[in-house]
């Protein structure tokens, strides 16, 4: 029991010192690795038809779209594309809700695809800005 929550509290530790030192674009790669694992962790525990579990993975994976992917969009700034994401969040989550209350995993597999392709685009786009250029090499 003890190992376990020394793990536990090590991991948290870890997770905080992760967040405390990412730019901006890694919080952001985080909220989607996060909202991607609960996602998983959904799948798996409809799989097991562990209904307390496949909620409680849904609803962090809510909160994660929600509070922190939806939450983060620069609505001012973002014009036309802060716009449409923000309705494709808004989409995710109330498909989310709805594959919890008919424990429909079709729904939560389109969520993630579609998670996944903006997660994939977003992280390009981190590793091109990374990636010095050759006219800044020469």
């Amino acid at each position: 029991m003890y190992a376990q929550k020394g793990a536990s509290t090590y991991a948290s530790v870890g997770v905080e010192t992760g967040v405390m030192s990412a730019s901006p674009h890694q919080l952001i790669v985080m909220l989607f690795d996060g909202a991607m694992a609960a996602i998983f962790k959904a799948k798996w525990a409809m799989d097991h038809n562990d209904i307390a579990g496949r909620g409680m993975a849904i609803s962090k994976a809510i909160d994660i779209i929600d509070g922190g992917l939806r939450a983060s969009l620069d609505m001012t700034r973002g014009g036309e594309l802060a716009e449409r994401l923000s309705s494709l969040y808004e989409y995710m989550s109330r498909s989310l809700l709805k594959a919890n209350v008919s424990n429909d995993k079709t729904l939560v597999e389109h969520v993630e695809s579609l998670l996944s392709d903006i997660a994939g685009a977003w992280k390009e786009i981190g590793s091109s800005a990374q990636q010095p250029t050759a006219a800044a090499q020469a």
